[in-house]
């Protein structure tokens, strides 16, 4: 990271026609690069790695991602599973899993 030698700000590239150069955020001054390509300037992309889903109370059921975790009622080993924040801000959210087999729905405290 570089200066502006005038007031201290710093030096961001910044493309001018066909050179880069960089140029203070402060006052505006800029510098030219020494050596040709001295930087790589990329421009940020709004895509998302992962899509959140927002699941309501009218959505299916199957949405909801699958664990494995025994139903206390029928002993089934698949359950849907869901977190939902039930006590204050700084407390842990409360996990909620419905069995696969017979609907039954427990929830876990962390």
């Amino acid at each position: 990271m570089e200066f502006c030698d005038k007031c201290g700000g710093s030096l961001m590239p910044k493309k001018a026609g066909s050179k880069n150069v960089l140029e203070c955020r402060r006052c505006g001054k800029r510098k030219s690069l020494k050596s040709r390509g001295a930087f790589k300037m990329t421009v940020p992309t709004n895509k998302t790695a992962s899509e959140v889903i927002v699941v309501d109370k009218k959505s299916s059921i199957e949405i909801l991602p699958k664990t494995i975790a025994q139903c206390p009622k029928c002993e089934h080993n698949e359950a849907f599973w869901w977190m939902q924040q039930t006590r204050a801000a700084d407390e842990p959210a409360t996990r909620f899993y419905k069995c696969s087999k017979c609907s039954h729905v427990w929830r876990e405290y962390e």
